[in-house]
């Protein structure tokens, strides 16, 4: 085929244009995208600052659901009117279970590990967290050590017996 054929010249304009759309897809998907929409407002905030910043509460709510392998909607209701989650609700006892074992991690940490808090007042390095215990588990279990030596164990060489009356 020569460069001057029309059949020629139309492949060519073709795959410039495929290749300049590639690079503008490209360029486009790289850039910042603005948001949209706003933050909704934080209502209902028992244990977390009423000031903290709806991306940090967020960020922490991720955490939580990682520690217990669970979704949002284990603690959170939905509204059935709306379709969506109604993130203020109480209508979950989880959700009340959650901000129990909160304070208690925070009190554990604050009398054992010295913990310091953020300028929002979260703690920023603490000895125990919901993973601590959870480790990806809605409801961990109480296991107890079998036939092992230690705190709670059996001495060696088995339980004790009575002593004789002899």
């Amino acid at each position: 085929m020569s460069k001057t054929n029309p059949m020629y010249q139309k492949k060519q304009l073709l795959v410039t244009a495929c290749l300049l759309a590639v690079i503008a897809l490209s360029v486009a998907a790289t850039l910042p995208q603005q948001q949209q929409q706003t933050p909704p407002k934080l209502v209902n905030l028992k244990v977390f600052p009423k000031d903290i910043p709806y991306r940090v509460l967020d960020h922490e709510m991720d955490i939580w659901s990682a520690s217990l392998g669970v979704r949002c909607n284990f603690c959170h209701a939905r509204n059935e009117q709306t379709n969506k989650m109604d993130f203020a609700s109480d209508a979950k006892p989880e959700k009340t279970a959650a901000r129990h074992m909160f304070q208690m991690t925070a009190k554990v940490n604050k009398k054992f590990f010295a913990a310091k808090k953020d300028s929002l007042g979260l703690v920023m390095a603490t000895g125990v967290n919901c993973n601590t215990c959870h480790r990806g588990v809605a409801h961990p279990e109480v296991k107890i050590p079998e036939g092992q030596r230690g705190p709670g164990g059996p001495p060696p060489g088995g339980p004790a017996k009575p002593a004789s009356g002899k």
